[in-house]
């Protein structure tokens, strides 16, 4: 198994893949979350005894995080914080809330952003569990949530929505489309004034990045993400669906750039770069804030790939953002 590059954790065989899941799915299904809870614990043995990859990385990252050599028994609360919020998402997912008691904080300026009538979009992280923001639908059924997911990697997952939320799986927008066709569906939703979440922590294979500070060391950051708001004038927020062990969730919402990105051709690789640390920033904060909850099992700070450097980042930028101009029919949306 690859262990870090850009994309490292494309090249990572799943823990358990399809079986794993729809296994934790029948028994969480017909024998209850109680019943399920207890797998948790031999599943979480496993990991330890026999991937000895992800024990190494998750060792590692903790490490960063707690700011202290991590014990097995930090990997082991690791694992097992893992694996439940994996058993989680059966019941989140087939819309089972009330099982669960979340607190949720920030969603208001949200609230005021949607409210406005344009899409907006809600940026997320391999931090914790994404699929609590369901709770916000539940809060506002007025809402439409459209996921981007890249289906191909993930399809295992996929299978799973199409059994658990055929609503939610049909507004899937998948993430490996081409560039400007995925821009293309993006901006659609967003007409359509839905929130578009999508993950923006990992990078892609041969994809722009833009390095960042992260807990004392450079992290590659995507850029495509950033490049899709500045395109589409959207606003951006942030999401961290914190795990607090039992049936416990922090779902925590942070305006990030309320009205929309602007990149000027001028400035393009200093504000990208500013951007994406400012945005690890905060990342780092909520990571520190739960750091059992940080669920990217590989080397995340090792890049065996060459990033490009931030001068081809910027030109990048350009072609993207005036393609996505041109393509779309925005005219100066993206400044510059």
């Amino acid at each position: 198994m690859s262990t870090g590059g850009a994309g490292g954790w494309k090249q990572r065989r799943e823990g358990g893949g399809w079986f794993a899941l729809w296994l934790i799915r029948g028994i969480g299904r017909y024998g209850g979350r109680s019943l399920a809870r207890l797998f948790l614990y031999p599943i979480t043995g496993y990991f330890l005894l026999r991937r000895t990859a992800e024990r190494h990385d998750s060792r590692a990252s903790l490490a960063r995080i707690l700011g202290r050599p991590a014990t097995l028994g930090d990997v082991a609360r690791h694992i097992h914080t893992f694996a439940a919020t994996i058993l989680d998402r059966v019941f989140l997912l087939g819309g089972e809330i009330e099982r669960f008691r979340v607190t949720v904080h920030g969603v208001a300026a949200l609230h005021a952003q949607l409210d406005r009538g344009q899409g907006a979009l809600l940026f997320g992280s391999h931090l914790g569990s994404f699929e609590v923001l369901r709770v916000i639908a539940r809060q506002r059924p007025d809402y439409r949530i459209r996921v981007v997911l890249d289906k191909a990697h993930n399809a295992a997952m996929t299978q799973l929505l199409d059994a658990l939320s055929p609503e939610i799986a049909a507004g899937v927008i998948d993430a490996s489309q081409d560039g400007p066709t995925l821009m293309l569906a993006i901006k659609q939703a967003a007409d359509e004034g839905a929130l578009i979440a999508l993950l923006v922590d990992r990078t892609q294979p041969g994809a722009p990045t833009q390095a960042a500070r992260f807990f004392g060391a450079p992290a590659q950051f995507p850029v495509a993400p950033w490049l899709i708001a500045a395109v589409l004038k959207l606003p951006v927020s942030l999401a961290f669906g914190l795990y607090r062990g039992g049936d416990r969730y922090d779902l925590v919402f942070e305006t990030f750039e309320d009205r929309g990105l602007d990149l000027p051709r001028a400035q393009r690789a200093a504000r990208l770069a500013a951007l994406i640390q400012r945005y690890a920033d905060r990342l780092e904060h909520y990571a520190r804030l739960a750091p059992y909850n940080w669920f990217n099992f590989y080397d995340f700070w090792n890049s065996n790939e060459q990033p490009q450097p931030a001068a081809e980042v910027a030109a990048d930028a350009a072609v993207g953002i005036d393609a996505g101009r041109r393509r779309d029919g925005l005219g100066g949306a993206a400044g510059g």
